[in-house]
């Protein structure tokens, strides 16, 4: 039977090729410094999923208030 290489693939913070294996606790990442580097694009605002931004309560609430005043339903 032969053994293959693990994959390789790179970084997403520093693009350095790191093999995709469980020896490797950080992957994808190269070590756990560029894990932390990513976390913190993500918590900052610097990383983001594209679409529509999200409702906050205050614009869900008035929409709910909307509704009921167009169906009558308030007092």
């Amino acid at each position: 039977m032969s053994q293959t290489a693990p994959l390789e693939v790179p970084c997403p913070t520093c693009h350095k090729k790191v093999a995709w294996s469980e020896a490797n606790a950080y992957r994808p990442f190269c070590s756990e410094r560029c894990k932390l580097i990513d976390l913190g694009a993500w918590a900052d605002g610097s990383h983001r999923i594209a679409g529509e931004p999200a409702m906050d309560e205050t614009e869900i609430d008035e929409m709910a208030l909307r509704a009921e005043r167009d169906a009558g339903l308030e007092p």
